[in-house]
């Protein structure tokens, strides 16, 4: 899979892929005995979309930020602003 074909299913909308076109996650099995590199290839042939796919039946839209916070403290962000 090429870094362009990547990057175009990153900006992709969830709402305009059609939900046969996505696979359930929880159908992707990965051989864990694999080097990392062949695992991340066996999952990128599996789930065909890495950054949209399906959760039981969920669409699922993952993306990232550039930011670099830790996860720890934009919890306790969060937590804080629901008191």
């Amino acid at each position: 899979m090429s870094a362009e074909r990547l990057e175009r299913m990153c900006q992709d909308s969830i709402e305009d892929i059609p939900r046969d076109n996505l696979v359930d996650i929880r159908g992707v099995k990965i051989d864990s005995s694999l080097p990392g590199t062949l695992r991340m290839l066996q999952y990128i042939e599996q789930i065909q979309n890495p950054y949209n796919f399906l959760c039981d039946g969920t669409p699922v839209h993952i993306s990232f930020v550039d930011e670099e916070k830790e996860l720890s403290k934009v919890l306790t962000g969060y937590f804080c602003a629901l008191k």
